[in-house]
């Protein structure tokens, strides 16, 4: 049942299993199953932030273009399978393009997939922690890189982390290169609300699974049954929060000890932080960059923030 081999993911596990506020990185959600289940959160229609910021990538991709100008590396943290990835390849035709992302095998075939619809460009896949820092191949070039981060994902770090963030972005380009990141903006409880606890079940889904994962990489026996997904707007901090909570009591072991969380229990799983632009800009400043350019939908729920050095 459990696992001997004791690792720094472990003890990064467990640290958090023991807070006070017992918590588990959201990075610990895409294993296949997690990416999976993500995929098809992307198609229930309560979840908006991924087809309007197709829908922006698709209605103003010419203007993005000539805003963007000439690009030789897209680099995308966070890839996943890469399907937003691919349709900006298809617009600015880099010559590289490097996918990150920790699930490997969702990443790998995301590449596979952009190469065969592009032959002409370098698909690379890098299996990394966004959390840690991270070196790019050598041979990508250096001038005329563009990170893209879409998908809001930047929401999932607190402040400071997202500053640290940015300026990890920051050091992946040069003074040629930019910055292109998706933001999901601040708008009706109900609707940000409605995104995290759809009709189907799906996100919870995905919340459950995080803990099947754990199971597997610290020897954990969580029972992910018997907790319940919890997602709501968390208004004093401009975040929705994904928690897990226990259904009864649960006595959970792992290698080396254990937790009892009573019936009520939570485990916070995830952050999703909705910046306001005027809040977002100043930490691109902060890090190093400077606004440029701007598009949102015309709800105005979403933004491209496209930032120079």
């Amino acid at each position: 049942m459990f696992a001997r081999t004791v690792t720094p993911m472990y003890h990064d596990i467990i640290d958090g299993l023991l807070q006070p506020a017992a918590r588990i990185s959201p990075k610990y959600f895409y294993d296949q199953a997690g990416s999976e289940l993500f995929e098809a959160i992307t198609r229930q229609p309560e979840y908006y932030p991924t087809r309007t910021e197709r829908a922006l990538l698709e209605q103003r991709g010419e203007d993005i273009r000539v805003t963007v100008g000439n690009v030789l590396a897209v680099i995308e943290p966070g890839a996943g399978n890469a399907e937003k990835g691919r349709l900006l390849s298809s617009i600015l035709h880099p010559t590289h393009f490097v996918g990150i992302d920790i699930s490997t095998e969702i990443l790998q075939e995301g590449m596979r997939r952009l190469h065969g619809e592009q032959p002409d460009v370098d698909a690379r896949a890098v299996t990394a922690d966004l959390t840690k820092p991270l070196d790019l191949p050598e041979d990508i070039p250096q001038a005329r890189r563009l990170v893209f981060y879409p998908g809001s994902s930047i929401g999932n770090f607190d402040p400071p982390q997202a500053r640290q963030w940015l300026c990890h972005a920051r050091d992946w380009i040069d003074d040629t290169g930019g910055l292109l990141i998706g933001i999901d903006l601040p708008k009706d409880i109900a609707v940000l609300e409605a995104a995290y606890n759809d009709a189907a079940g799906v996100t919870a889904r995905f919340n459950r699974n995080v803990l099947a994962h754990v199971n597997r990489l610290i020897g954990s026996d969580f029972d992910p049954l018997q907790w319940d997904h919890r997602a709501f707007f968390n208004q004093g901090e401009s975040r929705i929060e994904m928690h897990l909570q226990a259904r009864s009591v649960q006595r959970v072991r792992w290698p080396g000890g254990g937790r009892e969380f009573v019936e009520g229990d939570c485990i916070h799983t995830e952050n999703s932080y909705k910046y306001p632009l005027s809040v977002f800009t100043s930490f691109l400043r902060e890090a190093g960059f400077a606004r440029a350019k701007c598009w949102t939908d015309e709800r105005e729920w979403f933004a491209l923030v496209y930032a120079q050095p």
